[in-house]
């Protein structure tokens, strides 16, 4: 598990860095002759490198913070009706002031416990380290020049994500980019947000050029080869340089810095030029990233009966440590996604929104239909709303369980009327109310159940969690290819553009990188003509494939969908079934369905207010110019 959650061989000064930044109790009781020598830290660079992984350890974990874990905020799910005081439910409703006491703000703790990392707080906490340390730079005398890259080239990529990730929440702030006294109160203005972003670019330009590909091929790196995996690396700082660019460039970040509520073609192409060069080395074989088979996509964010092991394989660029790794996600997210009063004891659940399962489209390629509707047929595209469940994108099949199902494979004694997900419109006789898994408050009310995380043989009848281990990466290679994508058809005006750092290699070779390897058909041909007919597919694409991963609640808003329909509500089918079900034989993928069609069961009253997180109080009222965002 070491290689995992960042134990490294320099544990020991670390504990020392701990204890200067008041992060832990003091040592045994002491000699004053006996207190470390501060400078002591900075000497040489085990001791620096000491100092610096505590950094790591500031990096919060959105999927398994708490017992119960809601870290995606688009439309893709919702809670169970008994679950109307949860996190989710509440910001459905408006109430954003309840993020201030989720995973985003809290106390600041840098042990390896996964209740105390915040992303609000670590990140304030994460800066003035890195600060701290670039502030100590020239004390690393007993070192290679090699290890002063290496030391310099961490602090300038942390100091960097910190600063990005609190503006893709709370917007512009304040770039801190030197070391302030404890007890100094800053005076900093907040940016505006293209500001900020040149700045936190500037970080990550410095720490690409400073850091290698790979930390087994230095000197410094051989003595912890083969656990180097999480370090920060030069194609992370890359990937995040161009993510910096795009998100810049789109249209709520150029409207809050310059009025505009279009792309700023400048920086999408700054963006486009950055993830290029990525795009390039990965695909000429020249780093440990690649996609990786299809036949192990699941293992990008979960693995199963292998002792722990972290998942991500070559996919994941960056993640942090994993926090308790197996025991946090058996705590907190293994029974979050099951049908609450039939799979596990538990009194409410998270269940996926209709309309969202409506993005994934067919085998072929194509879109449901025009309309993203259940019940509307597609002769182009196949979709026939009787057999809403046929021929449908192969990531389809690994992200929902649906009607007749099999969601129990072993004994169910006097319970076997569960062993199908019986997942119909509720009513008929009792016998049938009895078996539904879309009984009131605790049953589904979308009309589908999530196996994306466990899938089928995850419940308390069969008890297939063996390890289970779930970490999401805050970036991982496909993402980076559908940014690639964005930026060149937004930055040069065409899907068939490129960018000049990777000449050739099109928005569109990059999208359909992505459709390959899911063994889905290309872009259609009336989605490559032009940058306006190729974005909504694009759109739908990162809905797909980054689903359940974090990036919806940014990308709506970014795009200025947020309060827009449909992105604003969420939806459930109902259906009845052509005739009575023989569960022991029917094909779920085959099923007949009648009457199909979308209800609205959550329709999202947002506003402008609502496209930043208010800001704790206590901490706008730390000085007259740090306002608070507009609306709260």
């Amino acid at each position: 598990m070491r290689r995992y959650i960042y134990k490294s061989l320099f544990i020991c000064l670390f504990s020392g860095t701990l204890l200067t930044l008041g992060s832990c109790k003091k040592f045994l009781d002491k000699e004053p002759a006996t207190d470390v020598d501060p400078t002591s830290f900075y000497r040489n660079f085990y001791n620096f490198q000491g100092f610096t992984e505590e950094l790591y350890n500031c990096i919060p974990v959105m999927d398994k913070r708490e017992y119960n874990n809601m870290w995606n905020w688009g439309e893709e799910e919702v809670n169970s009706p008994n679950g109307k005081n949860e996190l989710l439910a509440r910001m459905d409703r408006g109430d954003f002031w309840i993020s201030t006491g989720y995973f985003l703000d809290g106390p600041h703790n840098s042990g390896g416990d996964r209740w105390n990392h915040f992303l609000w707080s670590s990140s304030w906490y994460g800066i003035r380290k890195a600060n701290q340390g670039l502030a100590n730079l020239s004390k690393l005398t007993n070192a290679t020049q090699e290890e002063k890259d290496l030391i310099a080239g961490q602090l300038y990529f942390f100091r960097a994500w910190f600063h990005f990730e609190l503006a893709c929440y709370w917007g512009g702030m304040p770039y801190i980019d030197t070391e302030l006294a404890p007890d100094v109160t800053p005076q900093l203005p907040r940016l505006k947000w293209q500001e900020m972003a040149d700045k936190i670019a500037a970080d990550f330009k410095k720490a690409a050029d400073l850091l290698p590909v790979k930390w087994d091929d230095t000197e410094a790196g051989k003595a912890t080869s083969g656990y180097n995996e999480l370090r920060i690396n030069k194609i992370m700082a890359m990937a995040y340089l161009g993510k910096t660019y795009l998100y810049a460039g789109s249209p709520l970040m150029n409207k809050v810095s310059k009025g505009a509520a279009t792309y700023d073609l400048d920086y999408t192409k700054k963006a486009a030029e950055a993830f290029g060069d990525v795009l390039k080395m990965v695909e000429n074989n020249q780093t440990q990233y690649k996609l990786v088979n299809f036949s192990q996509y699941s293992e990008i964010l979960r693995t199963n009966g292998q002792n722990g092991k972290m998942p991500g394989l070559t996919e994941a660029i960056f993640r942090g440590p994993a926090y308790n790794g197996p025991d946090g996600t058996a705590w907190s997210l293994d029974k979050q996604y099951l049908c609450a009063r039939i799979l596990f004891d538990r009194s409410w659940s998270l269940y996926p929104s209709a309309n969202y399962a409506n993005y994934f489209g067919m085998a072929n390629g194509l879109p449901i239909n025009n309309d993203n509707s259940s019940s509307t047929a597609d002769a182009e595209s196949g979709y026939d709303p009787q057999y809403p469940w046929k021929n449908r994108d192969p990531r389809f099949y690994l992200t929902y369980a649906f009607d007749t199902q099999r969601m129990v494979l072993g004994n169910l004694g006097a319970n076997e009327g569960w062993r199908y997900a019986n997942l119909a419109t509720y009513g008929g006789t009792d016998e049938e109310r009895r078996w539904s898994y879309r009984v009131p408050e605790t049953g589904s009310p979308t009309g589908y159940l999530l196996i994306k995380f466990d899938p089928v043989g995850f419940n308390k009848f069969d008890n297939q969690f063996v390890s289970h281990h779930i970490h999401i990466p805050w970036m991982r290679l496909a993402d980076i290819y559908l940014m690639y994508a964005e930026a060149v058809a937004i930055g040069y005006g065409s899907p068939s553009s490129s960018s000049t750092s990777f000449a050739g290699y099109t928005a569109l070779d990059a999208v359909d990188r992505i459709r390959e390897r899911a063994t889905v058909g290309k872009f259609a041909p009336k989605f490559r003509t032009s940058t306006a007919a190729f974005m909504p597919e694009l759109q739908r694409e990162r809905a797909v494939e980054l689903a359940w991963e974090g990036h919806r609640f940014h990308d709506l808003r970014r795009w200025l969908l947020w309060d827009k329909y449909p992105y604003n509500i969420k939806t459930a089918i109902e259906f009845d079934r052509a005739e009575k079900v023989n569960f022991n034989k029917v094909d779920p993928k085959a099923n007949k369905v009648l009457n199909i069609r979308d209800v609205v069961i959550i329709d999202r009253k947002y506003t402008d207010k609502h496209y930043w997180l208010p800001i704790k109080r206590t901490d706008v009222n730390i000085y007259p110019g740090f306002p608070q965002n507009p609306g709260w």
